[in-house]
């Protein structure tokens, strides 16, 4: 690890909003390390600055408990910047629907909660005395359904989000004595692998008159663990093209 650079870790990297935020975050001189499902695209590969990368099952207990304990050796004493708690599921049902209060499994309920929301708790946690000695910034990705009725995200994603604001505004107050901000960022429609076609009936309800794309997130991201953003804690930005006002 470099000394003279600033390192932020973000999960659910390998693709979408999480991918683009690596990117941005290497682009502007940052150290980055990631988890994912799946292994570093090979274009990232080539890459010195992305420092390193750890194929981990955040809905797994051990997987998560040894992503932690990698990460943190591999930031020995040095501070960490950023932590971006990107990585989330929303699942559909055998019937090809998305988990609603009347149809699917439970157990597929708690799968959902386990990585949106008991994940950037036990990460937040795992991490806390490297934020701390960085005196840096942690961003849960949330979501435009955590706050109103969506037609395709299904009651279990936007149960989970909702509950991941909420835990946003506890953590702003409890890590505030570590010096450690943490805010949130609410995308609307992205175009991510997460968006399917159906998701074009939603354009005319959008201001902007058009999704929103992984940079937009990005760029938000970013904003919240750079400097700029100093006295910013406990916030919830939404990225939604206008499509909140709604």
């Amino acid at each position: 690890m470099s000394e003279d650079r600033k390192t932020v870790i973000i999960t659910g990297a390998s693709r979408g909003i999480g991918h683009a935020t690596a990117r941005l975050f290497l682009e502007r001189g940052w150290q980055i390390i990631t988890c994912s499902r799946d292994d570093t695209p090979e274009e990232c590969k080539r890459d010195p600055n992305w420092t390193i990368h750890i194929p981990t099952d955040l809905g797994d207990a051990d997987s998560l408990a040894h992503f932690i304990e990698a990460a943190n050796e591999t930031l020995g004493d040095a501070p960490l910047h950023g932590l971006v708690n990107n990585a989330g599921m929303s699942p559909k049902s055998s019937y090809k629907e998305r988990l609603g209060c009347l149809n699917g499994d439970l157990d597929a309920w708690r799968e959902v909660f386990e990585l949106n929301l008991y994940a950037p708790l036990k990460l937040s946690r795992g991490f806390a005395a490297a934020l701390h000695r960085g005196e840096g910034a942690i961003v849960n990705i949330t979501s435009i359904a955590g706050h109103k009725i969506h037609p395709f995200a299904g009651s279990a994603y936007s149960i989970s989000k909702a509950a991941l604001s909420g835990l946003t505004r506890e953590m702003a107050n409890e890590f505030a004595s570590l010096n450690v901000r943490v805010n949130a960022v609410a995308p609307g429609e992205i175009e991510t692998e997460m968006v399917g076609p159906e998701y074009e009936m939603l354009i005319p309800r959008i201001p902007l008159d058009r999704m929103g794309s992984p940079d937009d997130v990005a760029r938000t991201i970013y904003y919240l663990c750079s400097e700029d953003s100093a006295y910013v804690t406990g916030s919830e930005v939404w990225v939604t093209g206008g499509q909140h006002l709604f």
